[in-house]
């Protein structure tokens, strides 16, 4: 009875998604299904070929070895940067007139962080969130779907942003690195022509989900800095936050479950690329991982009880 308990709004979630899905196109039950299990075995096979490149054993004593302290700040900038990112799509949420409480905002969000771990790709979350709002504000599917979207949008923006800006730092010039630098501002006014035209109800709030989208990647950047102090890594930081964040962008993508997997593969080769330690390369994928998942569980608290009262 608690696994259904815990699984029935995934069954919802999945409802849901179909339900968004165009008319002609043939979406059962049993594809959605299907696909999880593809995904997971995907996260699998991406750890399986992580695991023939490094030894575990000295990653686990990388950990059993690392600095506490520094852990702990690395989940407490974690967990900041998931309350910025609630108040973001809460401002969203404000441009379509669906008015909620910050308390009550972040218990939902954090209800579908929990959720996200266990729908791959992390859309099991923000499809149960527009469940959970549409019955207390009717008719509106669509315009929460697309404030949720929009917030995810909006963090890979930001990605790109800090990436854009790292990049630059480390090649000073080369491989096409100016390029990329000068690039951002015309990107930031792209971003701005696409919100005016696909999300125009939102345009209202453009500059201020804008900062606060940066914010929240910079505050994670913090916490893989911190996760970098807790084993003594000094050197080459610059590039273990560029993998992070491209290993961030990667993880987005609905291919394996919350990211697991996928993030390890590009921590991996990247270490290869720029000369890097490949055990202190996953070490810092596994536990920003591990950070993510605890505090997601913080959700489980919400699955018997109604997130907005």
């Amino acid at each position: 009875m608690v696994l259904f308990n815990i699984y029935r709004p995934l069954t919802y979630a999945f409802i849901l998604m179909e339900q968004t899905i165009p008319a002609n196109t043939p979406v059962s039950k049993k594809r959605s299904w299907i696909t999880v299990v593809i995904k997971i075995a995907i996260s699998g096979i991406c750890l399986w070929y992580v695991s023939q490149k490094i030894d575990w054993l000295v990653t686990w004593q990388l950990l059993s070895g690392s600095q506490k302290g520094w852990l702990l700040l690395a989940a407490m900038f974690f967990v900041l940067s998931k309350m910025v990112s609630a108040l973001r799509l809460n401002i969203y949420f404000k441009n379509i007139e669906v008015q909620l409480s910050q308390p009550a905002n972040l218990r939902l969000y954090w209800l579908g962080m929990f959720y996200n771990l266990f729908l791959p790709g992390g859309i099991g979350g923000d499809a149960y969130k527009v469940i959970v709002l549409n019955k207390q504000y009717p008719n509106r599917v669509k315009k929460l779907s697309s404030a949720v979207l929009l917030d995810r949008i909006s963090g890979v923006v930001g990605l790109g942003i800090l990436g854009g800006l790292y990049y630059f730092f480390i090649f000073k010039g080369q491989q096409y690195s100016w390029w990329l630098l000068a690039g951002i501002l015309p990107a930031i006014v792209v971003y701005y022509w696409f919100v005016k035209k696909v999300f125009l109800l939102f345009l209202q709030s453009f500059a201020n989900t804008l900062w606060l989208g940066i914010a929240v990647q910079f505050l994670q950047v913090l916490c893989v800095y911190c996760l970098m102090l807790s084993i003594q890594i000094h050197q080459h930081q610059s590039q273990y936050v560029l993998l992070f964040l491209l290993s961030s962008v990667v993880a987005i993508l609905p291919f394996t479950v919350g990211g697991l997997g996928a993030r390890e593969v590009v921590f991996l080769w990247g270490s290869q690329h720029f000369g890097l330690n490949s055990q202190q390369s996953v070490y810092i994928s596994i536990l920003f991982y591990l950070i993510t998942a605890a505090v997601s569980c913080i959700g489980l608290r919400w699955v018997y009880k109604n997130p907005l009262k």
